[in-house]
């Protein structure tokens, strides 16, 4: 039975941790050095660090606090925020990342996403999607999901996967911050599209909704949250717990 994965994660502004619901109406949450610190001791199997203003600002990755976050925790991190160019894989990745996620740099050049799997290998390459349903379409949005792309969600994800992507972290934009649930349909549609692990990200709002997502969609790897962690509502080790009594397999650390 494959494990499934616990992931927190960071949204990151102006080096430090935030959170919102349907990615507005941000607040402040932490450091996400500490943040970071205590999810690693905490059972946590990997981490996400989102620097979510970066390609909305035209910039690049904070990165003297990605390193420090990098060097204080002991599981694999994936980094993303203002990926355009191989040339912020390798930065990003000599900060210490172990895989890179891109989403609008690989909307502005498709192609990015082949030669960073050509150059790093597809297990370093993540495409995040950001997706919300517009006139019953899911449609891709970039810019930290300020922007409607046009595009059609489940094809390009699937284009992506083709190209080299060797995972997929699927941001609902519908159902982030709302604490409801994950939003299943729109992950069954991923999981059915592609071959690849798929992370659920959006919606977490108790232990149960991760009992539920992995019960409803047994293909997806992972569950991603943020601030039922951040706020101390779930705590890891009991999530873990939860599940494994649910028959869900996990990795216990002591």
């Amino acid at each position: 039975m494959i494990t499934k994965r616990i992931i927190p994660c960071l949204d990151v502004r102006d080096g430090r941790v935030v959170k919102g619901v349907n990615f507005e109406g941000l607040r402040d949450v932490s450091s996400p050095v500490e943040l970071g610190e205590f999810y690693s001791r905490c059972g946590a199997d990997e981490l996400v660090f989102y620097d979510i203003t970066a390609s909305s600002d035209g910039r690049r990755i904070f990165t003297d606090i990605l390193k420090e976050v990098a060097s204080r925790i002991f599981i694999p991190l994936t980094v993303g925020g203002g990926i355009r160019s191989i040339e912020d894989f390798d930065r990003v990745l000599k900060c210490g990342a172990d895989k890179v996620s891109v989403n609008s740099g690989a909307i502005q050049n498709p192609d990015l996403i082949s030669q960073a799997a050509e150059k790093y290998g597809s297990q370093c390459v993540v495409i995040s999607a950001d997706i919300k349903r517009v006139n019953g379409e899911y449609r891709v949005f970039a810019r930290g999901g300020r922007d409607d792309t046009g595009k059609e969600a489940i094809g390009w994800i699937r284009q992506c996967v083709e190209n080299g992507a060797g995972e997929v972290v699927v941001n609902s934009i519908d159902t982030d911050g709302v604490k409801q649930g994950f939003d299943l349909s729109m992950l069954r549609a991923v999981c059915d599209a592609v071959n690849v692990p798929v992370i659920a990200s959006g919606g977490a709002g108790s232990a149960q909704d991760f009992v539920t997502l992995f019960e409803a969609v047994p293909e997806v790897s992972a569950g991603l949250a943020a601030s039922i962690f951040h706020f101390g509502e779930v705590s890891i080790a009991d999530l873990k717990q939860l599940l494994s009594q649910n028959n869900i397999n996990v990795r216990y650390t002591k």
